[in-house]
């Protein structure tokens, strides 16, 4: 059984995004990424997202390398399996569900790959640059804590699994759907040097909620100007602001 947060956490991440969050489903009430259900209006919408203004440690940040701790970090250890194509398109951005078995593990703490979804452009910041897009990978351990693999898209390449889950978008809005014969492996998604920052931080949607472990990996992936162009046409923007850091520390592997 999760702890409130954490299920309230994942609820928000993973089951009723098309209306918000859970508690946005329950109550009829709306979030966007402009005008009165803005980023800005978050904490005013409902009690329960008080914690997207009151909060310390929210996220994304803007990474600033020359304020970053370099140290001995352990490396992700990604052991990713393809799954068959459960994709959604639910309001706020495309979001793939994963079928259990595929995990990371670092320095022996194992999290579950739970779903994947896309924002543009990225939320993460390096150096108050932000990349054409980010793919945020959700993972949740034994005791429901969140960690979330954040992985940078740039124009260049095309990227086959990108133009795949694109092809299969459903056309109704909150429909999970199951491509019958399609698989969908995460790894491909990932580039070939995993070396990454690491911080404290939050959702970056309501309910905000903390305690949230980040590793934004250093080496974008990269998607061709069309598959950009195609996520902006359902997506123009769909990126929160940076948050204050706040004292907090981020640290980055050799």
């Amino acid at each position: 059984m999760f702890s409130r947060p954490a299920a309230s956490a994942l609820c928000a991440l993973t089951l009723v995004m098309a209306a918000g969050s859970c508690v946005a489903a329950k109550h009829g009430q709306h979030w966007s990424y402009g005008g009165t259900t803005g980023p800005a209006h978050w904490p005013a919408l409902e009690h329960e997202f008080s914690t997207c203004g009151t909060g310390r440690e929210q996220s994304p940040i803007d990474i600033r390398q020359d304020a970053v701790q370099r140290t001995d970090l352990p490396p992700i250890r990604f052991a990713y399996q393809a799954v068959p194509l459960r994709l959604v398109d639910n309001g706020h951005t495309i979001q793939v569900n994963y079928a259990p078995g595929s995990f990371i593990d670092v320095a022996g703490h194992r999290y579950q790959l739970v779903q994947f979804h896309f924002h543009k452009p990225s939320e993460e910041r390096i150096d108050g640059k932000r990349a054409a897009m980010v793919v945020h990978l959700v993972h949740q351990d034994a005791q429901g804590q969140l960690a979330v693999v954040a992985v940078l898209l740039t124009p260049g390449k095309v990227n086959p699994t990108l133009a795949l889950l694109w092809n299969n978008v459903p056309v109704r809005k909150g429909a999970e759907m199951q491509a019958k014969g399609v698989e969908v492996d995460a790894a491909e998604l990932l580039p070939a040097d995993r070396a990454y920052y690491t911080f404290d931080g939050s959702l970056t949607t309501p309910p905000c909620s903390e305690k949230v472990t980040w590793f934004v990996i250093k080496q974008p992936s990269t998607l061709s100007s069309g598959e950009i162009e195609r996520f902006a046409h359902a997506y123009p923007m769909n990126a929160r602001p940076t948050q204050p850091l706040n004292g907090r520390v981020v640290r980055a592997s050799q």
